[in-house]
């Protein structure tokens, strides 16, 4: 059987931040940098899809990303190439042979709580009932500490100019794989679930994690992607508490320094108190 041959992708560069001048509450001017905002209409085999609304970094794998997201294409190989083009502003991919009944798939939206209004394809919850996630993935609490430290001391977009989110994953033993900012949440989950695809790395030995809320889709889009563990500095819903505790997933939101609070897939985290007593 001869061997898969990748996608051929560009490798778009742009600015991701923008700067502007300001006033302070004493009158003083100064120039900031704030992060940039473009949209990049994707087209697939000639048709327009979706427009996302996006900082810039890493198009190629969002697209590839978002494609395999939202179930509209299950296997690598079936993608010839994905072209951005910041002049225009698109994203061209041809695939081999077609997406099958994709006006029908893709008429139904659901528009869902994320930033910027994330959407996903009717079916939000067709899929979930047949995701099984590795049973015995467990974490270490001081994986979970080495992990928040990692983020705290990353250098990244936020610091600068703030205004996005940032989603990152991690190896079972605390490792930074891939880092990703996009102004929302749901651009940045799909860019890291296209570098795993395009990099062949299994989610059944890896930790997810953002600093945007959890909702039912981030929830589901982990699940897709095979991952057992999804950290938050913030907080999740309640239809993202159900989708995660149904499929036993571990849910960590409010990481910050020492803190968390597991809400599901409690068998999973391996507690060591003593750390926390050790930091006081």
């Amino acid at each position: 059987m001869p061997e898969a041959i990748p996608p051929l992708l560009s490798n778009a560069l742009i600015d991701l931040t923008y700067e502007v001048e300001v006033l302070d509450e004493r009158g003083r001017a100064s120039t900031i940098a704030i992060p940039a905002e473009r949209a990049l209409t994707v087209y697939v085999d000639k048709r327009e899809l979706v427009t996302l609304m996006t900082l810039g970094a890493n198009p190629e794998a969002l697209v590839l990303g978002y494609l395999r997201n939202q179930r509209l294409i299950r296997d690598l190989a079936e993608i010839v190439s994905i072209q951005v083009d910041w002049s225009v502003d698109a994203a061209v991919v041809v695939t081999r042979s077609g997406i099958a009944d994709i006006e029908e798939r893709t008429a139904k939206k659901v528009v869902t709580t994320g930033c910027g209004q994330g959407s996903v394809y009717g079916g939000l919850m067709d899929e979930v009932d047949s995701i099984v996630l590795a049973e015995d993935a467990r974490m270490a609490q001081s994986v979970l500490y080495k992990i928040v430290e990692t983020i705290r001391t990353q250098s990244s977009i936020y610091k600068q100019a703030g205004s996005v989110h940032g989603c990152a994953l991690f190896s079972a033993q605390g490792e930074l794989l891939h880092f990703i900012e996009d102004v929302g949440r749901h651009n940045a989950v799909d860019a890291i679930a296209g570098k795993m695809w395009l990099d062949e790395l299994r989610g059944d030995d890896k930790i997810f994690y953002t600093t945007g809320r959890l909702t039912s889709e981030m929830v589901i889009k982990g699940a897709q992607m095979g991952i057992p563990f999804l950290l938050s500095r913030s907080g999740t819903t309640q239809m993202g508490h159900m989708v995660a505790d149904k499929l036993g997933m571990a849910l960590l939101t409010r990481c910050s320094g020492k803190h968390f609070l597991l809400l599901t897939g409690k068998h999973r985290l391996d507690f060591a108190p003593q750390l926390v007593a050790e930091s006081r």
